[in-house]
């Protein structure tokens, strides 16, 4: 195990390069190091305004993906011997690193992924307030007590890390994912494999870097690069104790079940369809820009985008406002001033999304605001799409049960309350919802009757802050501990219960032995 990994690292060090490299291949990080992958399958990594290719990602080897399990395994012997206070001292340090290389993160992912860069700040933003909670880990590990159960007897429950646990991340949130996931996973203990999107690798290996410099020992913290070997590795890896995903449905089911059948824990947050619902009563001015900038933003691609207007009653009136809304929205490359709306992450998605599109006006829809023939001056191969509405919208409709995953909110028109909800509860995923309404029965009888595990009400995209948990339901998460918060606190724990006895001087021995099962006094 250990001449694995020293072959692999001792030959193939690139730190002068940084973790990048010449920008011609994207390394591995293995026990604390860049390293360049021995693979002969290679994945162009391309800018999403441009599809110029910038660097190469590697589909990582089996030898390098046990090399980071077994640098893991030992780094985890170590790490979770050490105190709780030493290791939220790094977490302290790593929030500092992340405030101070806050720009050149957004720089890289919306190089690599396509976000503007203020988007893309917020997504380091939203990932280092975990950081920030992870902080609070001595408060939250701890355990309870109980003196005296039973004469001269006390017991004590107190929780400790897992072990190896792994990290598959989306391509929509290089920065935040992974910090929703390493560093409470290093907080309470564990150690992690982590596998960044081959789409846009470069925030992850820039965090891990990071986490160095902030004081956590070399192993604790493994990337590895590939796509379904790579998960399938993670998957079946004994020596993994839990996955954390997050991601497209297929893959979330594929590794939910996959990762159980080995015993693994595992926490899965999957697709969604967020529907938003648009009462009459509500302050319409501040109700449509909520909705644009919330179906919009990052160019539609986040799993709580509120990708589904339903208009109620009078509420259908307001249709020609937000369509004028969206026609003033900017599309433009990521990093240019102004923007609004950014490239989709790759062709592919780009030419899946104008299919939907497409077909949404064969099955009867109606599309006020069409942008699929959006063309940005100088970014012309650039996977742009502008904004679009599609109104008129049936359940049965593909672009209904599809998650379209781009810049395109679907408009529903119904009378009631009790239609919207049913609409919202037939649906099979279950991540958030909104409601946007001055009264507040209304919200209180669409928050306890609405299906859904997050709720807005006047706030359209409400993902809770780490101190609570992200608690997508039915259709949109797999698993029984959610991430961040109490929640993601469990996930990377487990109970061990300690009864002891310690009887009192002077006490009397038994005569003979107790056969029975024990009764306390």
């Amino acid at each position: 195990m250990l001449s694995r990994l020293s072959q692999i690292s001792s030959k193939s060090l690139h730190t002068s390069r940084g973790v990048l490299g010449n920008q011609d291949t994207v390394k591995l990080w293995i026990d604390g190091h860049a390293v360049e992958s021995k693979t002969n399958e290679w994945i162009d990594l391309t800018n999403p305004a441009t599809n110029e290719v910038i660097a190469r990602v590697p589909k990582a080897t089996q030898s390098e993906m046990q090399a980071a399990v077994d640098s893991s395994k030992i780094a985890f012997d170590k790490w979770s011997r050490t105190s709780v206070i030493s290791r939220v001292q790094t977490m302290f340090k790593l929030q500092e690193l992340i405030k101070r290389d806050m720009k050149k993160l957004a720089a890289n992912i919306t190089k690599e992924q396509g976000k503007t860069l203020p988007d893309a700040e917020g997504d380091v933003m939203r990932g280092l307030q975990v950081v920030e909670h992870a902080c609070g880990v001595p408060s939250l590990i701890q355990g309870e007590s109980l003196s005296n159960v039973s004469r001269d007897m006390d017991t004590i429950s107190y929780r400790t890390p897992l072990g190896v646990t792994a990290g598959i991340c989306p391509f929509n949130f290089p920065a935040m994912i992974p910090l929703w996931m390493f560093p409470m996973a290093l907080a309470t203990g564990n150690t992690m494999v982590l596998k960044p999107s081959e789409q846009d690798p470069g925030a992850a290996m820039m965090l891990v870097e990071l986490a160095k410099e902030a004081g956590v020992p070399d192993g604790c913290v493994n990337i590895i690069h590939g796509q379904h070997a790579a998960v399938n590795f993670i998957c079946d890896n004994p020596d993994i104790r839990a996955i954390s995903f997050v991601g497209a449905d297929t893959a979330g089911k594929h590794i939910y079940e996959r990762g159980a059948k080995t015993g693994k824990r595992v926490q899965s947050n999957m697709g969604a369809k967020n529907h938003g619902v648009i009462m009459p009563d509500a302050n319409k001015e501040q109700t449509l820009n909520q909705l644009t900038a919330a179906a919009f933003g990052a160019a539609g691609q986040r799993c709580m985008a509120l990708t589904t207007a339903i208009l109620v009653g009078e509420a259908r009136q307001w249709l020609p406002e937000l369509v004028e809304k969206a026609k003033k929205l900017k599309v433009n490359a990521g990093w240019q001033p102004d923007t609004d709306i950014g490239p989709l992450i790759s062709k592919q998605s780009k030419d899946r999304v104008l299919g939907i599109i497409k077909k949404a006006n064969k099955e009867g829809a109606k599309v006020p605001l069409d942008g699929s023939n959006c063309v940005v001056k100088g970014f012309e191969n650039g996977n742009f799409i502008g904004p679009t509405i599609i109104s008129s919208v049936k359940s049965n409709m593909e672009c209904y049960k599809e998650e379209i995953f781009g810049p395109v909110l679907v408009v529903m028109e119904v009378d009631t309350l009790d239609e919207a909800i049913e609409i919202i509860n037939k649906n099979k995923y279950g991540n958030g919802t909104a409601i946007f309404t001055t009264s507040g029965n209304t919200a209180r009888r669409f928050t306890h009757d609405a299906d859904v595990g997050q709720v807005g009400i006047n706030v359209p995209i409400p993902v809770p802050l780490p101190m609570f948990s992200f608690t997508g339901s039915r259709g949109s998460f797999h698993g029984d501990l959610n991430f961040y918060g109490k929640a993601g606190v469990q996930f990377f724990t487990q109970w061990k219960t300690v009864t002891q006895f310690w009887p009192a001087d002077g006490a009397p021995v038994e005569a003979r032995p107790q056969m029975a099962f024990p009764q306390l006094k």
